[in-house]
């Protein structure tokens, strides 16, 4: 029997937060959830965390600017900074500050364990067959990363998506089975 490790996810996605909680049960992580810097921090000197999955745009906050507050907190905890804005300059940027990986939203599983096993004091973790992302799942979690940066403005999505409003309302009411 495999020792439960702890994982804090900072993500003001709630949704998408449940999805990596859902998904990292089945490997043995216990999860906690934070939705903002200031409870991220206390939950983390509460249970002491192996492992963090930290968003780099937390509502009005940069996930960057938790990232040396963690790491002198926890510097043996691996850190990893999830954005659905990549770029190689945030990447850098992460690393500097004590980030041990980056990975662009959405992440599929297996990608997402194999950066958590990146560590020396974890316990190998056996990828069971994954369900990879169908393009339907992950075009929807690309619609949700954009209607989330408009403030669920419908409009100024179907915008930003070259779509018709309608079409964008019809794609969302139709969630794709994860």
């Amino acid at each position: 029997m495999q020792i439960q490790q702890t994982l804090v996810i900072i993500e003001d996605d709630v949704a998408f937060a449940n999805t990596v909680k859902r998904r990292l049960a089945k490997y043995n992580f216990q999860c906690h959830h934070a939705i903002d810097s200031n409870q991220a921090l206390l939950i983390c000197r509460q249970i002491m965390p192996q492992f963090i999955l930290l968003d780099m745009k937390l509502a009005d906050e940069s996930g960057l600017n938790l990232i040396k507050p963690l790491r002198s907190l926890l510097p043996k905890a691996r850190i990893i900074l999830l954005t659905g804005f990549a770029s190689i300059a945030t990447a850098v940027d992460a690393i500097k500050l004590g980030a041990d990986d980056y990975l662009a939203k959405p992440v599929d599983t297996k990608t997402l364990l194999a950066a958590l096993q990146n560590s020396n004091e974890v316990h190998e973790i056996e990828i069971v067959a994954e369900e990879t992302l169908s393009a339907e799942q992950v075009e929807w979690q690309h619609i949700q990363q954009v209607l989330k940066f408009n403030n669920g403005n419908i409009s100024a999505t179907a915008r930003q998506l070259s779509m018709h409003r309608r079409t964008l309302q019809r794609k969302l009411q139709k969630r794709p089975k994860s």
